[in-house]
């Protein structure tokens, strides 16, 4: 069930009033409250600011979001990474959060025309950026990706990738190419990172992954064919892993962990666990 503390929505920067989160580079500013300022001060406070966005309503109060070209400094204050804000538990702050992200991102990265190179401006009544001078639009970008759990009678293939934390094993993942189906990309991203074939792919629940801008959907998978064969420069490692000694794995709260924890639940008859909204 989606928490009815955060909701989304096109607020007019116009209005006075109001919290604000301030983003850059997937950081968040925070002091001692939290990451809601009030909006008034905090816009009197000396900041590079790139663009303003109201984003929605927080707690039935209305949050804006200043995106700045680089991290600044506050009395105070610090700069929290988005992980952080997932491995403390708040779902209704990681959403707004996320989502604060991602708008964040779109804005720093859609302030210029890619066709003629003109600034952008922000459309009245859209979440949307429009150059004046070619007339082309571009609204905030999501990415689709796949994650999957592969399994062998008892056994789960994990992998680790180089930039994981050290010791920690995970689901295989990927970006859905042009042209292509998410099932599609299922199949090859396995083939091409662990050299396996796959079948029986089983789509099993989505997360919002605003690491800058994805959408994961996950799915279940069974092994058909083939030898392991980590891809070089991508996969470290990759095994075979027996439900009574499974690696250290991801954080509880990501949709990797989720599937993983699903698939032993019922393999073991536990109660499910609940992927977080």
């Amino acid at each position: 069930m989606v928490s009815s503390r955060w909701q989304s929505g096109l607020l007019d920067t116009r209005q006075a009033g109001g919290w604000v989160v301030v983003h850059c580079r997937q950081q968040f500013l925070t002091d001692s409250n939290g990451v809601l300022f009030p909006r008034e001060w905090l816009k009197r406070q000396e900041l590079p600011v790139l663009a303003e966005h109201g984003i929605g309503h927080f707690d039935g109060d209305a949050v804006y979001l200043l995106e700045l070209a680089q991290p600044a400094e506050l009395p105070g204050c610090y700069w929290q990474g988005l992980r952080q804000v997932m491995l403390q538990g708040d779902a209704d702050l990681f959403r707004m959060l996320g989502y604060a992200s991602q708008i964040g991102t779109w804005a720093d990265q859609h302030r210029f025309c890619g066709s003629c190179g003109q600034p952008m401006e922000a459309i009245p009544g859209e979440r949307a950026m429009g150059c004046p001078s070619c007339q082309v639009h571009h609204y905030p970008r999501l990415s689709p990706s796949m994650i999957v759990l592969v399994t062998r009678g008892d056994e789960l293939l994990l992998a680790r990738s180089p930039r994981f934390v050290t010791g920690v094993y995970s689901t295989l993942a990927g970006f859905v190419e042009p042209g292509e189906s998410v099932e599609a990309c299922v199949a090859r991203e396995v083939r091409e990172e662990v050299g396996v074939e796959i079948g029986r792919i089983q789509y099993i629940a989505s997360q919002n992954w605003p690491f800058p801008h994805s959408l994961m959907l996950g799915f279940h998978a069974e092994y058909r064919s083939g030898e392991i064969v980590p891809q070089p420069g991508e996969i470290e490692d990759a095994r075979w892993f027996p439900l009574d000694a499974l690696p250290p794995l991801p954080a509880p709260r990501s949709i990797a962990r989720y599937l993983i924890d699903l698939h032993v639940a019922r393999k073991l008859g536990l109660a499910e666990p609940v992927l977080p909204d």
